[in-house]
């Protein structure tokens, strides 16, 4: 064998019997194998040899070649097999605690109503959250005048109006998705529970500007206020508890006929009104309204194309954010320590 090919082999074992490590392993194949290592550069004097030696010395270079890379992968292996019996796991030992977060309040709170209406077929939608005028008035039966079309009680928008629909406003409740639900479908059977936010200018205890409602929209032939009752109590019996109270209260409402205000017993003070010998702050009675319900007038059948000589149906619209102020057991006596983005009462849910 060619003595520069020799002395090439043997200064390489000689340095790889002092390799312990992947990175030394990597920086040895470089050395020799690599575009300017040392058996890389008898290759390119290959060229510059004497027609009678090349073949001979090709022939030695190939074969030195291949037994430098068999005893680079051997010993690769053996230093794998060495760290691995290095390495030693105590299965026993904890696992790191990392933070992490979770879904919002009312988005929870969102889920539970979802699931309990969708047991009794009832279809969840989200309809706009910027509503032409039209639709969070005129078609609910609330004529230019109505007070509700106060700039004091909406935010409107600032944006040319329509011909056809009016202003944009930010939508003031969920209501204003049922004639878009009733256009649709078309006709009868309607059962809708529309969640979505809702915008109004009022702060304090029970009130935030952005707040999040769920409406619920029910026609059919023979619909009567039973069935609204009856489903309110299923509601309320289902996210509050079996021992939590209901009652109807008789209001006005421009879309609704009859209408009522629906209340619970307040769960601060348990019902009684009264909180360490003070008023309780919340509802002041022990009963604290969570929102307006009603027969759907029948104007507003109208406007949706349904026949209100052969249909009738329900609607309500309850604050998801006052709903979730009177889950048992809760006691969240300010509804605005939900958007506070305080990170003690969060990490309490």
């Amino acid at each position: 064998m060619n003595p520069e090919i020799i002395k090439v082999q043997k200064s390489f074992g000689e340095a790889l019997a002092h390799i312990t490590t992947p990175d030394d392993l990597e920086k040895l194949s470089i050395e020799y194998l690599g575009r300017k290592g040392h058996l890389s550069n008898l290759f390119l004097s290959l060229k510059n040899r004497p027609d009678s030696q090349k073949k001979t010395f090709g022939q030695e270079l190939n074969k030195v070649k291949t037994m430098l890379v068999q005893s680079l992968d051997k010993k690769r292996v053996e230093i794998t097999k060495q760290s691995a019996q290095q390495e030693s796991i105590d299965v026993t030992i904890p696992g790191t605690q990392y933070p992490h977060g979770s879904l919002h309040l009312v988005t929870y709170a969102i889920e539970e109503i979802s699931r309990i209406f969708q047991k009794i077929g009832f279809i969840r939608q989200s309809y706009h959250e910027v509503e032409w005028e039209y639709f969070a008035f005129e078609s609910l039966n609330m004529p230019p005048g109505h007070p509700a079309r106060d700039d004091f009680e909406t935010f409107f928008v600032d944006h040319a109006p329509d011909k056809q629909y009016g202003r944009m406003v930010l939508t003031p409740h969920t209501s204003s998705g049922q004639v878009r639900e009733m256009w649709r479908l078309g006709q009868p059977p309607v059962r809708m529970i529309n969640i979505a936010k809702t915008y109004r200018p009022n702060w304090d205890a029970t009130h935030v500007p952005m707040f999040h409602q769920f409406e619920g929209l029910c026609i059919d032939e023979g619909i009567n206020i039973t069935h609204l009752k009856g489903t309110i109590e299923y509601f309320a019996k289902a996210f509050f508890g079996e021992k939590r109270e209901i009652r109807l209260r008789p209001f006005h409402f421009q879309f609704t006929e009859p209408s009522f205000e629906v209340d619970i017993t307040c769960d601060i003070c348990d019902g009684k009104g009264i909180v360490n010998k003070t008023k309780c702050k919340v509802c002041k009675s022990g009963w604290l309204e969570l929102g307006g319900a009603g027969m759907v007038h029948p104007n507003v059948l109208k406007v949706g194309k349904i026949n209100p000589k052969k249909y009738t149906g329900w609607a309500f619209g309850f604050g998801i954010e006052r709903v979730f102020m009177m889950k048992q057991g809760l006691k969240v006596d300010d509804i605005r320590i939900l958007y506070s983005g305080d990170i003690r009462f969060l990490e309490q849910f």
